[in-house]
């Protein structure tokens, strides 16, 4: 019986190579072990060898998933520790050394040197004979001006009238194109105490100028994070026609006593307690929040408090001698930015800014 031999032909034996490569294509997909430190870490429960890294696992989800146990660890340790503090000190009684005080901004900062005891005779004379005097001597009675720039917006408008609300006996008028010069002369003689410009970029509120009338001084402020009543989660009813209460919190240097008196001459001297409404101006890192709260004492130990708005920040640019005066006038302080150049390859560059 002969056997015939069939050539195996180039076409079945490419098809086989595909096959294969196929076949190692198609092969279960291994997560990649990390030399057994991800396994004896998760064996040993919540604690971790100490040259572990996180940066050697390849995988992301597994490196989230240990991120997050380290994270925890971490956490159970701090309260571990508080605890075992807390009990020390329990034990110890009067005997135990004095609680750790956080580092915050507030108490790492520089000492200011003008900051001025409120007894001081100096600043006691300084007040009586200031701009400010005859309505802390309740001769004169706030009353306030609130115009905008040319052409105003409709949120720079609605912030207007919303603070028309806030500062009792105010009026708002529109500029028209009149400059601010022209307009102090007929403020002095309807008898306005105060004139607020509030301007605008971009259809937003951008800055302020608060003129004491009639002899001044004159303070610019940058505004900013200006939020409408509507723009407001959880706020309350609108404000009623009652005079509120001022709080003015961290006006302690010789500049900020001035600014907060200034604060202090826009609002009536009696404030209505049945109200219940507040204004705050706290000072933080030289920025002013304001603040406009309605409160109500639910029990002897217990306050309720509800923000009514608008709420911005204000940030002094200068104070000025006088009534508004652009060209001529004298400035007690304004805010100094120095600016470091070198000479380039190109020209003159700017390469650092440091304020003042």
């Amino acid at each position: 019986m002969d056997f015939i031999g069939v050539p195996v032909s180039e076409d079945t034996t490419n098809t086989k190579n595909k096959v294969k490569k196929t076949m190692k294509r198609q092969k279960p997909f291994q997560e990649p072990v990390d030399n057994g430190s991800v396994e004896e870490s998760e064996s040993a429960g919540s604690s971790f060898p100490p040259t572990f890294s996180l940066s050697t696992i390849k995988n992301k989800q597994r490196r989230h998933l240990m991120f997050m146990k380290l994270k925890q660890e971490k956490r159970k340790q701090k309260l571990e520790l508080r605890k075992k503090r807390k009990k020390e000190r329990d034990a110890l009684g009067d005997k135990a050394p004095p609680k750790d005080v956080p580092k915050t901004i507030e108490n790492q900062r520089v000492y200011d040197e003008t900051t001025v005891d409120p007894e001081d005779e100096e600043v006691a004379f300084d007040e009586g004979t200031d701009e400010f005097s005859a309505y802390f001597n309740k001769l004169t009675n706030p009353k306030v001006l609130i115009t905008t720039s040319d052409r105003p917006r409709g949120r720079t408008v609605r912030f207007c009238e919303q603070l028309a609300t806030v500062i009792p006996n105010a009026h708002v008028y529109y500029r028209r194109g009149l400059a601010l010069k022209r307009i102090i002369p007929q403020c002095v003689s309807r008898n306005f105490t105060y004139l607020m410009v509030i301007n605008e970029d971009r259809k937003v509120p951008n800055g302020m100028v608060l003129c004491h009338l009639p002899d001044g001084p004159t303070a610019h402020f940058k505004v900013s994070s200006v939020r409408l009543r509507k723009e407001m989660k959880r706020r309350g009813k609108d404000p009623t026609e009652h005079h509120p209460e001022v709080i003015l919190n961290n006006f302690s240097t010789r500049l900020g006593h001035s600014i907060g008196r200034m604060f202090a001459a826009l609002f009536p001297h009696d404030p209505h307690f049945v109200g219940r409404q507040v204004a705050t101006f706290h000072n933080q890192r030289d920025f002013i929040f304001f603040r406009f709260h309605r409160y109500i004492f639910k029990n002897e130990k217990r306050v309720g408090i509800q923000e009514l708005g608008p709420r911005f920040t204000l940030k002094l640019r200068s104070l000025q001698k006088g009534t508004f005066d652009s060209k001529f006038g004298e400035y007690e302080w304004v805010h100094k930015v120095r600016i470091k150049t070198y000479l380039g390859l190109t020209g003159l560059r700017t390469v650092e800014f440091k304020a003042e």
